[in-house]
């Protein structure tokens, strides 16, 4: 299956968090998407390995994506190396995404860098045709996504671009909320510690920075981008032309 958009997370819920909405955006537009979770998220305070499965699970259906798969590397521990690169050039050569999003490239977790390291370079890596990889027994072909884009999570970074998402913010809210041995709930466990995100306040902090790049471009929500890469528009229309 080849998809249209392919958004990489090192744990699950964090695609949730940095990019849902444009997912449920191009998955309207009748795009293919797909999600990979590198890690099962196994070194979190709160929750297993199980109980995170099943809670990507749902959110998978909410987010109504194509694929989800997990590489089950080692969360904390995963290296930007051969080896790994190598995992990741299999999924992109398995989907032919033409578009990558993936962590930010800095933030309050250190996996989050050094997933976003090693998702662009992976990209990279796809399209050279001596780098040799295979999948169900078969040679892939070489292949290279036009973009890598980078979400923003927990730091604040200066986006290169916003998209309104939002239309999609509610549900985008309900993939996250999804995650309830993560996040904060009114059945909330107390036999689970408390946590940097588990707080009712984690969550504001996730609409109140989707209301204020909403803000820079006149709309209600929007998620912000960073790229590597010069972003180019096909034409004037692709602007939102709202007062601001």
């Amino acid at each position: 299956m080849k998809l249209d958009v392919l958004a990489f997370g090192v744990h699950p819920d964090d695609v949730e968090l940095g990019c849902a909405g444009t997912l449920l955006l191009e998955k309207s537009k009748g795009k293919r998407t797909g999600i990979i979770d590198l890690t099962q998220g196994e070194m979190g305070t709160r929750g297993t390995p199980e109980t995170r499965a099943s809670e990507s699970a749902r959110a998978a259906k909410i987010l109504q994506v194509d694929v989800r798969e997990n590489l089950r590397m080692a969360d904390g521990f995963f290296r930007n190396d051969e080896a790994h690169q190598k995992k990741i050039i299999q999924v992109i050569r398995r989907y032919r995404p033409e578009i990558i999003l993936c962590n930010a490239p800095r933030d309050r977790h250190p996996d989050h860098g050094r997933s976003a390291g090693l998702v662009a370079d992976a990209a990279f890596l796809s399209g050279l045709m001596k780098v040799e990889t295979s999948d169900a027994g078969k040679i892939q072909q070489a292949w290279r996504p036009k973009y890598v884009l980078n979400y923003i999570q927990d730091y604040y970074l200066n986006p290169n671009f916003v998209i309104d998402v939002s239309e999609h913010f509610v549900q985008k809210m309900e993939s996250i909320k999804a995650y309830d041995t993560q996040f904060y709930t009114d059945q909330k466990n107390d036999d689970e510690p408390e946590t940097y995100i588990s707080t009712p306040f984690f969550l504001e902090g996730i609409v109140n920075r989707a209301k204020m790049f909403g803000k820079m471009i006149g709309v209600e929500y929007a998620e912000g981008f960073i790229s590597a890469k010069m972003v180019g528009l096909a034409g004037l229309e692709a602007l939102i032309l709202k007062d601001t």
